[in-house]
């Protein structure tokens, strides 16, 4: 204690020697300085995204500032605008924009042909199960039977529970019905939502406020293997979370455990676990995943957007899972897409919690408003009542049986397409597909070359990244006769052609992803992406001269 007193006196001696000749102004400055330098250079070190990245986007950040680059990069932009324009263009086939509200309004035949004729824009035959994902089922008995349930619902809104309490109770249903399916307790509970993206949302809506009022914690991160879907990241940037990302297990190509526990922070809201993950169709270790949240008190959300009405079957249809859901101690979320494998119309998806205290927290609640007290259970205030009822009208249509049989074809007509694709020279297989979706890659030849040639012969496949490679994700549109057979039968044919020229660069559009993936400024892959999504937006310029929808007008 002595040599610590000591040491003290020497420096408060040093200090007072250096600035005993300085002038009062000069020591405020100083001093004002180190405070403001030692806060900056701690925030510096202290935040969540390293400091290699931060650097990496600073330096591309500056360089881009450069007249040369700069005009390069406006160049590029803008040749990619106007291919992305183009493309937009040819997709509408010549079928004429309305830009401007007709003088009189269209007849009821009128509009129910610009719809047929709008519904057949696009080359792929998605009914005859060449699209990968997508579209999950199609019944023309289910579409008649969603269309008139919806049509009888679609003016009713759950928001307002006294004049509608008929859907509110469906919608209680279809969570409920969900929750037994997972395996939930009688605390078990949850919403329905329009889909995947935002569930996931929601999920990191409650934890984000469950951490922020019960642990204190303003700085939140979620930890998530890099495979986990980009709702997480969109999550991120809506609710001012860190998204920490963490590597797989190459051998299996799940989540690696020790690097996910080595990547948790005091200010870790949440873990995330796929099961199974998009790009791969691999289930990481949920069990595992589950444990590290008992250990550091922390929650554990299940993502099963994609394959939750697969896996939730997949034991009664012969093909057994390592546990995934509530009966997993730790497991406090599970979100679960029935637009998807539960066969519903797009807009639904269920979002679960192991307690009350976890939803309590999804909600939004404003107690001071004029305009009364306002409560709503997700992202929005109105809600599609005619949604609700069609996703409970397929639930029930369809049944536990319904769903085994269906999802015993698809994983059947999966592990089949699985089998074929491993036996093919020149393309390999990433890790163990669990459910409905196989991704595959090549060392021999640039894998978005065989994505380009089966694409022209009309199917269509996604394209992956980090490393190369694309992915199908097999429906029941696939276990139609012959539809396996036809997909492998173009794979290898398509191999065997590639392979007479193993080196020869991708061209055309599916080059676009090999130099996506291999530009180290991100932020020109998402000026890229921008690029696109102003596409989707396209209508022609007015021209003043032409009158408004010509022909379209009247009855």
């Amino acid at each position: 204690m002595d040599v610590v007193k000591e040491t003290g006196r020497l420096v408060a001696g040093r200090v007072n020697g250096a600035l005993q000749n300085r002038e009062p102004w000069q020591i405020v400055i100083f001093t004002t300085t180190t405070v403001l330098g030692g806060v900056w250079l701690w925030e510096f070190f202290n935040q969540e995204e390293s400091i290699v990245s931060r650097s990496k986007k600073y330096f591309f950040r500056m360089a881009r500032k450069v007249p040369y680059v700069q005009n390069k990069i406006t160049e590029e932009l803008d040749m990619r605008a106007k291919e992305f324009e183009d493309s937009a263009i040819k997709q509408s086939e010549g079928l004429p924009y309305i830009t401007h509200l007709p003088e009189l309004g269209l007849s009821d035949e009128k509009i129910l042909s610009l719809v047929d004729d709008h519904l057949k824009l696009g080359h792929y035959k998605w009914k005859e199960g060449r699209v990968s994902g997508a579209v999950y089922y199609y019944d023309p008995d289910l579409v008649a039977l969603t269309q008139t349930v919806y049509g009888r619902a679609s003016y009713t809104n759950p928001l307002h529970a006294d004049i509608f309490p008929g859907v509110c109770k469906m919608e209680a249903e279809v969570v409920r019905m969900t929750s037994n399916l997972f395996h939930g307790g009688p605390e078990t509970c949850g919403t329905m939502t329009t889909g995947g993206t935002e569930s996931l949302i929601m999920a990191c809506k409650a934890y984000r406020d469950y951490a922020r009022e019960e642990k204190g914690i303003t700085k939140p991160n979620i930890v998530m293997p890099v495979t986990a879907h980009s709702g997480f990241d969109k999550a991120a940037q809506y609710l001012k979370l860190h998204a920490k990302t963490v590597p797989l297990d190459r051998a299996t190509m799940a989540v690696d455990i020790q690097k996910m526990e080595a990547a948790i922070t005091k200010n870790t809201i949440m873990l995330v676990g796929s099961a199974p993950n998009y790009p791969y169709g691999t289930l990481d270790d949920i069990e595992a995943i589950a444990k590290l949240g008992l250990k550091y008190n922390i929650p554990v959300h299940v993502d099963a957007c994609l394959g939750g009405f697969v896996i939730i079957f997949m034991k009664r249809a012969g093909y057994p899972l390592p546990p995934f859901d509530f009966r997993v101690k730790g497991v406090t979320s599970i979100s679960a897409d029935t637009h998807k494998y539960g066969f519903a119309p797009k807009g639904s998806s269920v979002i679960l919690y192991s307690d009350k205290k976890y939803r309590h927290h999804q909600f939004t609640v404003t107690t001071d408003w004029p305009g009364g007290v306002y409560g709503s259970p997700s992202v929005n205030g109105s809600r599609a009542g005619g949604v609700i009822a069609a996703t409970w009208a397929t639930l029930v249509r369809f049944g536990l049986d319904g769903y085994t049989e269906a999802t015993k074809r698809i994983v059947d007509t999966a592990k089949y397409i699985e089998r074929g694709l491993r036996t093919m020279e020149g393309i390999y297989v990433l890790g163990q597909p669990a459910t409905s979706v196989i991704a595959f890659g090549s060392h021999t030849f640039d894998i978005y070359r065989l994505s380009g040639a089966l694409s022209a012969l009309g199917w269509n496949l996604n394209n992956l990244q980090f490393p190369p490679a694309c992915h199908i994700c097999v429906t029941f549109m696939h276990t139609r006769e012959g539809v396996a057979d036809s997909f492998l039968m173009d794979v290898r044919q398509q191999i065997a052609e590639i392979l007479k020229d193993p080196g020869k660069p991708v061209e055309g559009k599916m080059a676009i992803y090999g130099v996506a993936q291999s530009l180290p400024d991100r932020s020109l892959v998402g000026d890229f992406t921008r690029l696109f999504l102003d596409a989707m937006y396209y209508t022609p310029p007015v021209d003043k001269k032409t009158p408004k929808n010509g022909s379209l007008e009247g009855k």
